[in-house]
């Protein structure tokens, strides 16, 4: 049995009431055409997750990355602003940086030598004119600065909005910024031991899907499960924004001595036991306590790879480094143990006659909450003809 929907009804089928939905077809999961043109509709004309400015903590620090196929630079400017350029040189398309490194005067081109400040100015073109002639009547300096990509910084978060004309930040997310004022306070990352990488053979999206919902909760996280029963968790859905779960049993860790994290300060009680987890659209996860947070970065590496880079935040950085160790430890080992689920998932969309799923109406909502999403960009930029 193979499935002839054309991608039209298979879309339309997405939209459906949860009840009789259907989940979005094979193809949006193995198809490099729809991954392509995914990369448009989903990431590059929304705000999406590249890094964390934690990762250039100190003004020159530069950071090349490959964001889908894109070459940009994360750098903190001189005066300590984060700012992300396209990492070309404007003469001829060189590679800026190649390596992590601080820039200690100009970015300089390793090709013919022309510099740019850590704001991305263009300050110096060597011979340009000709031999010992710097510069020349027809190259207009002012105007061959680094381009630059719009971005906007949350939660530490450096969010990138590639085509340059997403709606601002703060007006497409303002129902989450509003749902989390209380954690509205400086982060302190926890520095090396609270970051990591999982690389992960499956679809971005799947990654989305199961962080959303805790309806696994019982079968792949039996020690999670143990104290945060899925009775204990509620569903979260802002149709076209993010969804995801939260728990009103959140138990805090603790050290051997029965030293805590501190609390974020001004919580209110809602957040004494209370934890949320959302996936904001498109490719970044998040995680509240009230004694740390998290961030996950989903780095899309092809139709059927992820690297997932984690983040740990807390409320000071005056935290006991055993005890972000056993943190970190304890969320790889949870983040981990979805692996399976998600490369299984992955696998079994190479089934024919797989038509995308079906929905549980009670528990599924923020998976269908994301397919929806998904399907509705989709549908207003479908790909173009080969």
């Amino acid at each position: 049995m193979k499935d002839d929907l054309s991608p039209d009804t298979a879309l339309a089928a997405v939209a459906r009431p949860i009840a009789v939905a259907q989940g979005l077809p094979n193809s949006h999961y193995i198809d490099p055409a729809v991954f392509a043109a995914e990369r448009e509709a989903l990431i590059a004309t929304q705000w999406a997750g590249l890094a964390v400015a934690s990762q250039v903590p100190e003004p020159g620090d530069a950071l090349p990355l490959d964001f889908l196929g894109t070459p940009l630079l994360l750098i903190r400017d001189k005066d300590g602003d984060v700012r992300v350029f396209y990492n070309t040189c404007r003469h001829r398309g060189m590679i800026l940086v190649s390596e992590p490194r601080k820039i200690e005067g100009a970015i300089r081109c390793p090709y013919h030598s022309w510099c740019y400040s850590t704001k991305g100015k263009l300050v110096a073109t060597p011979h340009v004119g000709g031999p010992g002639m710097n510069t020349h009547a027809d190259l207009d300096r002012d105007t061959l600065g680094l381009t630059p990509v719009r971005t906007h910084i949350w939660r530490d978060i450096v969010f990138v909005n590639l085509s340059g004309d997403a709606p601002a930040f703060e007006d497409r997310h303002a129902d989450l910024i509003a749902r989390w004022s209380d954690f509205d306070s400086p982060l302190s990352h926890g520095g090396p031991d609270s970051t990591f990488t999982l690389d992960v053979r499956t679809n971005w999206k799947l990654a989305v899907e199961n962080y959303c919902e805790s309806y696994h909760l019982p079968w792949v996280h039996p020690g999670l499960n143990s104290y945060s029963r899925l009775e204990d968790h509620y569903n979260i859905e802002a149709p076209g924004q993010y969804s995801g779960q939260g728990s009103t049993l959140y138990r805090q860790i603790k050290a051997e001595d029965g030293t805590v994290f501190p609390d974020f300060p001004g919580l209110s009680s809602q957040w004494k036991t209370g934890a949320e987890y959302v996936a904001l659209y498109p490719n970044v996860l998040l995680g509240v306590q009230k004694d740390h947070a998290f961030a996950i970065i989903l780095e899309p590496k092809g139709t059927e790879a992820t690297a997932e880079h984690i983040h740990l935040y807390y409320a000071t950085d005056q935290t006991d480094p055993a005890l972000r160790q056993k943190n970190a430890a304890l969320w790889k080992e949870v983040f981990e143990e979805d692996i399976f689920v998600v490369e299984g998932m992955q696998r079994g969309r190479h089934a024919a006659g797989f038509d995308g799923g079906r929905f549980s109406p009670a528990m599924d909502g923020p998976t269908h909450c994301f397919h929806l999403w998904v399907a509705e960009r989709m549908a207003a930029k479908p790909m173009a003809a080969e």
